[in-house]
């Protein structure tokens, strides 16, 4: 009998029902022995390929699954992501508010009636001006380009390629608003999307803005406690980054909406003033393009209006943005974010590319962010080896 074999029990007429074949032997009663089963094999190793393979695929289809359902809500992500921004940037205000001595509930709360307020009275006073001047653009428009289509430049270039009688043609047929808005229902939706969006934003704001000391701690809790306090420090000086560069894009747009409305006054383009300064604020918010896009909207008016105003608006624009760009924006920037040029260009490239225009805004203080980290976590500790 074959070692490490169990002995097989005996036949019916007591003798060895087995046949030998070599060293192992065939049953011929196998009724005799329904409990054996055979020996035990070796359990599936876990670096089989096999497992390995089945393991990588069930990984990469949960993250396949995972990437779809957080493409099918980023724009509820995008809307918390603008949230948490403009809680940092409100954060300081509140900050200064408990220095003097207010509860952190009740600090919050001046904070957002603040707002709230500040932007009732804008739009109560200043909305109906800029909606009269919207319309007076609109209806000095034909004017305008009947003066463009007189200018010879103008002329040679619709004989060659047609610019202005396709440009009459799409507007007299009224495509263009069916295809930007889908017509007068799209605008209605678009109208109360925007509305849905601000009003889930403010409210999201409004708990950020209130829980956020709550939850920095929790999620500092998370970090070992050997490296607890420095974790804490840095994600502090990242906060107030990102609340100093939102703080900070706030007062260089006003700085250029108000500039703009005292120039245009002084030129002599009073009447659209007020719309064109709060265009040139609104999209000096956006980084690199924005501010060039409110200046040339602005000359183009200007030239249509009057030629000479128009000189004067792109002269104005040209020395207005070198100081915003090396005087205002370092100044105020200088205590939030610490970038290069060239990685702002990147980041808002990046940014625009990925989330469009709300990209472009958040990528800055996020490339910040990310510079901060490298030089205080990995740089110190490659030069502590």
């Amino acid at each position: 009998m074959s070692e490490g074999r169990p002995p097989r029990p005996a036949g019916r007429d007591g003798g060895d029902d087995r046949v030998p074949d070599g060293d192992a032997a065939i049953d011929l009663n196998p009724s005799q022995d329904v409990d054996y089963l055979g020996e035990l094999g070796a359990p599936l190793s876990r670096h089989s390929p096999f497992v390995w393979g089945f393991f990588g695929g069930l990984g990469l289809f949960l993250a396949f699954w995972l990437g779809e359902q957080i493409v099918s809500i980023s724009s509820v992500l995008v809307l918390v992501v603008v949230a948490m921004f403009l809680a940092a940037g409100l954060n300081p205000s509140v900050e200064a508010i408990e220095r003097r001595g207010l509860g952190r509930g009740w600090a919050v709360l001046a904070v957002i009636v603040g707002v709230l307020v500040a932007l009732a009275l804008f739009l109560l006073a200043i909305v109906p001006v800029i909606a009269e001047q919207v319309r007076s653009i609109t209806d000095n428009a034909p004017g305008w380009l009947a003066t463009l289509e007189e200018n010879p430049k103008v002329q040679e270039l619709d004989e060659r390629y047609g610019v202005i009688e396709k440009a009459e043609k799409y507007i007299e047929d009224g495509g263009y608003a069916s295809s930007l808005f889908g017509g007068v229902l799209g605008v209605g939706l678009a109208v109360l999307s925007a509305l849905g969006n601000a009003f889930i934003i403010v409210v999201l704001t409004l708990y950020f803005l209130s829980s956020l000391q709550t939850t920095k701690n929790a999620l500092y809790q998370l970090a070992p406690a050997s490296r607890r306090e420095r974790v804490s420090l840095l994600g502090d000086r990242v906060l107030r980054g990102v609340g100093g560069y939102v703080s900070g894009a706030f007062i260089v747009a006003t700085a250029a909406g108000v500039s703009s409305l005292v120039f245009l006054f002084a030129v002599g383009l009073g009447e659209y003033a007020l719309a064109l300064a709060f265009v040139v604020a609104l999209l000096d918010v956006i980084p690199m393009i924005g501010a060039t896009i409110g200046a040339v909207i602005v000359t183009l008016i200007a030239f249509a209006e009057d030629p000479t105003i128009g000189i004067a608006c792109a002269i104005f624009y040209l020395i207005y943005q070198q100081v915003e760009n090396y005087l205002i924006y370092p100044r105020v920037m200088s205590r939030s974010v610490d970038i290069p040029g060239a990685v702002t260009v990147i980041a808002a490239l990046v940014g625009a590319a990925l989330l469009g225009v709300v990209g472009a805004l958040l990528a800055i203080p996020t490339a910040a962010a990310i510079l901060m980290l490298g030089k205080e976590v990995v740089v110190k500790r490659q030069d502590a080896r």
